[in-house]
């Protein structure tokens, strides 16, 4: 039906998260029917992008300068570092406004049913960075999951010892939440964190 570079954009465009064969399909046309407006400027800032930005050697992130921004903001303490699954998440965080520490990335969780080890994982730096010095406190922020909250057990069990700080996100009714529509462990969650008023 297609030309085979045709064919290959959508197969690349299907492996976004999100899209399917279908949704790509209709992507691939979309750009294509916008070739100067669209499709250009969008492989020249994929190559630009390929060229350029770099996973920071600190603390993960994406940047175009090695160290990232935040890890070479001198206006960012030292003793506070968040650890986060991804850099997904650590932006959702910088969006947030509210950690003006350090981050470190452990590019994902413990999964034994994808095959997913601490070997794989990021947490031999981590463990480095904290045993260096300096660090007062160590937020988790891995994900809400029984992956994310294995792999925030398995830090806190590595960093035992090292007389730094290990703290969780809490997690429980989210802002502006209603009960009736919130799942059970969501509310179980919220119950045992509860704090006085």
């Amino acid at each position: 039906m297609a030309g085979p570079q045709i064919e290959r954009l959508i197969q690349l465009l299907a492996r976004l998260p999100g899209l399917g064969p279908r949704s790509a399909r209709r992507a691939a046309l979309y750009l294509l029917e916008r070739r100067e407006a669209l499709l250009e400027p969008l492989a020249a800032a994929l190559n630009d992008a390929a060229l350029h930005i770099k996973a920071c050697p600190i603390c993960g992130n994406f940047d175009t300068h090695v160290p990232c921004a935040i890890c070479s903001d001198p206006k960012r303490p030292r003793t506070r570092l968040c650890v986060v699954a991804d850099v997904a998440s650590l932006w959702a965080i910088e969006r947030a406004d509210c950690h003006a520490g350090g981050y470190h990335v452990l590019g994902g969780v413990l999964s034994a049913l994808d095959g997913i080890g601490p070997g794989d994982l990021n947490l031999d730096s981590l463990v480095a960075r904290v045993g260096a010095g300096g660090i007062d406190e160590v937020i988790l922020a891995t994900p809400a999951t029984v992956e994310g909250q294995t792999t925030a057990h398995y830090i806190a069990d590595r960093l035992h010892g090292t007389g730094v700080m290990v703290s969780v996100l809490a997690h429980g009714v989210p802002v502006g939440g209603e009960l009736d529509y919130l799942d059970d462990g969501t509310i179980g969650a919220a119950l045992r964190a509860r704090r006085p008023l």
